[in-house]
């Protein structure tokens, strides 16, 4: 049996590790509020104090946390994750963040003799329940077809991108393009409500013709019922809308839309929207 282990047991990560408990595999979590264990220690899993005490057990260790600060600090800290590297370990960060702080990890891993694999997903909590998230892996081809038996449980399509850095951008781009459309849906319905007409009707309009998507549908229906609970939540957006617009800025690339997408989510945040889903951008593009 396949052992790994597993660092972050937030929104995405909890299900993502049931997942691999389901499937079999003997499972270490670590999570800095160690409350969270709770429910996966009721499932089998083993449960570690510090990142060091899982990476220096497990040959794969997968993490999923929140932004580069914590993806680093679970990475660097005195008991974190390097510590515990050694010959031939293996770190899949599952993590949103940019190529800079994903190379930086990575270059820390292997000077320790181990090896790194970036793998950020695309999907949110519902997805990630379901084992239907989509990996977007680069770094270590050899790791990477070591971790894909996890990886297939955890996603329904497992990319391999190439060099390190561009499962990170590839993820900035995919959430840049999500937020932007969350934006343009919401100034949507709340042009159809000035205009008087029926939110569902606008929803059935979108949902019978060439623009019909699943989040559309799905969140359409939610912001209708002022149902903001956070699958996804407004502040990682936010964050990955920045990240998206600071990548446009380094490769010279004009992103007129990201940006003003971004001013909207920020606005969001200052309204104190950070904790509900991102969908709640509707409700700073109406006050």
């Amino acid at each position: 049996m396949q052992s790994f282990g597993f660092l972050g047991l937030g929104i995405m990560g909890a299900p993502m590790a049931k997942n691999l408990l389901k499937a079999g595999f003997a499972v270490t979590v670590w999570n800095r509020s160690p409350e969270k264990c709770a429910e996966l220690a009721a499932l089998g899993a083993k449960v570690a104090a510090a990142p060091a005490e899982v990476t220096g057990s497990c040959a794969v260790t997968f993490a999923m946390l929140a932004d580069p600060a914590a993806a680093e600090a679970v990475c660097f800290a005195p008991d974190g994750a390097l510590q515990g590297i050694g010959a031939g370990r293996g770190y899949v960060d599952m993590s949103t963040v940019d190529a800079a702080t994903s190379q930086k990890i990575g270059a820390a891993i292997a000077f320790k003799g181990g090896r790194f694999l970036e793998a950020p997903v695309s999907g949110s909590k519902k997805p990630a329940e379901d084992g239907t998230l989509i990996i977007l892996a680069a770094g270590e081809r050899e790791l990477f077809d070591e971790a894909l038996p996890a990886l297939e449980k955890m996603g329904k399509k497992c990319l391999f991108l190439g060099e390190l850095g561009n499962g990170a951008r590839m993820k900035l781009i995919v959430n840049m393009v999500m937020g932007g459309m969350m934006t343009i849906f919401c100034e949507g319905l709340a042009l159809a409500a000035k205009a008087g007409l029926r939110s569902s009707s606008l929803l059935d309009v979108l949902d019978a013709g060439a623009l019909a998507n699943p989040m559309f549908k799905l969140k359409g229906a939610q912001i209708v019922q002022g149902n903001f609970a956070p699958a996804f939540p407004l502040k990682h957006m936010q964050k990955d809308m920045r990240l998206a617009v600071a990548l446009g800025d380094a490769l010279g690339q004009p992103l007129f839309a990201a940006a003003t997408a971004n001013e909207s989510f920020k606005k969001a945040k200052a309204l104190g929207l950070s904790d509900d889903d991102f969908s709640a951008v509707f409700q700073a593009i109406t006050s």
